[in-house]
């Protein structure tokens, strides 16, 4: 894994929605390996630059807000020569309940603009993802205004239960242990 990516919108306003799951889930793992994200123009967002079990990589928080999340992703990317494979995007995902983290690799985009943007700049699907449930409003006509606001104190709960969780296997991630790194995040939900 060389490049981490949390999804959210930038601002105060945003901070608290379930769409900045990503960014929370990021932000977490800033604060377990002690570093702060600078701002840097060229690759349109927050990065922090990462040595774990000696190995080097990225983490990136888009500041050009969801819908053009790709234009982050693929420029620092493609500056430092990093592969789809070796990518991990972070995201709320309306189809999975609050509580529940799922690991996997492609797939399409399922509605999420900024995971379509992503796709459409990096031209391939074939990225790891975190999908942190969120839960669906039930009514896709609500689905914007649902996910642009906080979760319901139960929610937050259980979303904040599923960050820690999937926190945890992180460094199986980062080693390129993808397999235990599942066995390990998908057994624990079963558990539960």
């Amino acid at each position: 894994m060389k490049l981490i990516v949390g999804l959210g919108n930038p601002g105060e306003k945003y901070a608290a929605t379930r769409h900045n799951v990503g960014f929370h889930w990021l932000c977490r793992l800033a604060e377990q390996l002690r570093i702060t994200f600078k701002s840097e123009v060229k690759f349109h967002g927050l990065c922090a630059n990462v040595v774990f079990d000696n190995e080097q990589f990225w983490l990136l928080k888009p500041q050009t807000y969801m819908n053009a999340s790709g234009m982050a992703v693929a420029a620092l990317s493609r500056f430092y020569k990093i592969s789809p494979d070796q990518l991990l995007v972070v995201h709320d995902e309306l189809d999975l309940p609050p509580g529940t983290a799922k690991l996997k690799l492609g797939g399409g985009a399922g509605g999420h603009n900024g995971l379509k943007d992503i796709i459409t700049r990096l031209a391939t699907q074939d990225f790891w993802r975190l999908r942190i449930g969120v839960g669906h409003p039930g009514n896709k006509n609500e689905v914007v205004d649902y996910v642009l606001h906080p979760p319901r104190k139960e929610e937050a709960l259980l979303i904040d239960d599923a960050i820690q969780r999937s926190l945890v296997i992180w460094p199986l991630i980062a080693s390129g242990d993808y397999t235990a790194a599942m066995h390990k995040l998908h057994t624990k939900q079963k558990e539960l």
